[in-house]
């Protein structure tokens, strides 16, 4: 098992952000097209946070054109460019599922305060 760790050790990122279930954040991706490559960002809040280590990924909620949109990302991954904290939710769980049934105000999500 420690031959895996240590494979796994080179591959992890060192500039992962620390952030948790109700932050909203934005996930800058690498899309290939062709022979292009570029940049694009997914902006939402974490829906939850699962696994450790090499497989660990997060997942993103946002609402796109009235319509919930969910994409699961690994935090290692190399197609994930960089992961920026827009700010951080008050949130009581670490899986917040019962969010994709609320609508308009009660689906927003108080902001943390900042522990100094």
């Amino acid at each position: 098992m420690d031959v895996m760790q240590s494979i796994a050790q080179d591959y992890l990122k060192k500039d992962v952000p620390e952030f948790r279930a109700g932050d909203t954040v934005r996930v800058h991706i690498k899309i290939k097209e062709g022979s292009r490559e570029r940049i694009q960002i997914f902006e939402g809040f974490v829906l939850k946070k699962q696994n450790g280590g090499i497989g660990e990924t997060f997942t993103v909620r946002r609402i796109a054109s009235g319509v919930g949109v969910e994409k699961t990302f690994p935090i290692h991954s190399p197609l994930v460019e960089k992961i920026e904290v827009v700010r951080r939710g008050r949130v009581r769980r670490a899986k917040l599922y019962y969010m994709r049934e609320r609508t308009g105000k009660s689906a927003k999500i108080k902001a943390r305060k900042e522990e100094a």
